[in-house]
This record gives structure tokens, C-alpha cells and sequence, in this order.
């Protein structure tokens, strides 16, 4: 397990952002502890975009099997809506009966 440079909330207000430059200058992600936890990640730009193509590509993958396996649907928008508020499709509905209207 590879361990990141830890940043002290006190270094953070010390040093600013010079304490981010120096830690991000030997590993990628460093943490910033608060009162001796871990609470925040900080890393350069360009990393984080790296990550999040990673993920992206990732659920692009996944989604990929899920259709190869068969456990799509395709349906309209309104048929989607319809399926997850459990609303039964139109056509199976019985037909709407209009009121008499009172006072004519």
C-alpha cells in the first residue's frame, strides 16, 4: 500500500500553498490532516482529470457488459418514467370515463 504525503492543517496555515507544492512535488495526492485525521485529498489538476476519465471510462465498460448481457432496456422517455414510478403503460389503463358536469 503506497502512503501519502500528510499535510497538517497547521502546515496549511503556516505555509499555505507552498506546503500543497512541496508535498505534490514527490507523489501525486497528499492528505491534509485535521486535529490528527485524514479528512482532505489534494492533488494537481491534471491528475484529478486523469482519475475522473478513469471513472468514466470505467462505467463506460460496465454499462457496456451490463447491454452485452442483456440487462438493458430500451424504451422511450415516457415509458421509462411510467416504469419507475410503477405506472402502468396507457394502453393497459382502462379508458378514461369524463364526468357529467353539474349545473348544465
Amino acid at each position: 500500500m503506497i502512503t501519502m504525503t500528510q499535510i497538517t492543517a497547521n502546515d496549511l496555515k503556516t505555509r499555505g500553498i507552498a506546503a500543497i507544492e512541496a508535498s505534490l512535488a514527490s507523489q501525486p495526492e497528499a492528505t491534509i490532516s485535521v486535529r490528527g485525521t485524514d479528512r482532505f485529498v489534494v492533488m494537481e489538476l491534471a491528475h484529478y482529470h486523469y482519475l475522473r476519465e478513469c471513472e468514466l471510462e470505467t462505467a463506460l465498460a460496465s454499462t457496456r457488459a451490463d447491454f452485452a448481457a442483456g440487462r438493458a432496456v430500451q424504451e422511450s422517455a415516457a415509458e421509462h418514467v411510467q416504469r419507475a414510478l410503477g405506472v402502468a403503460p396507457a394502453s393497459a389503463r382502462a379508458p378514461h370515463k369524463p364526468s357529467a358536469r353539474r349545473g348544465k
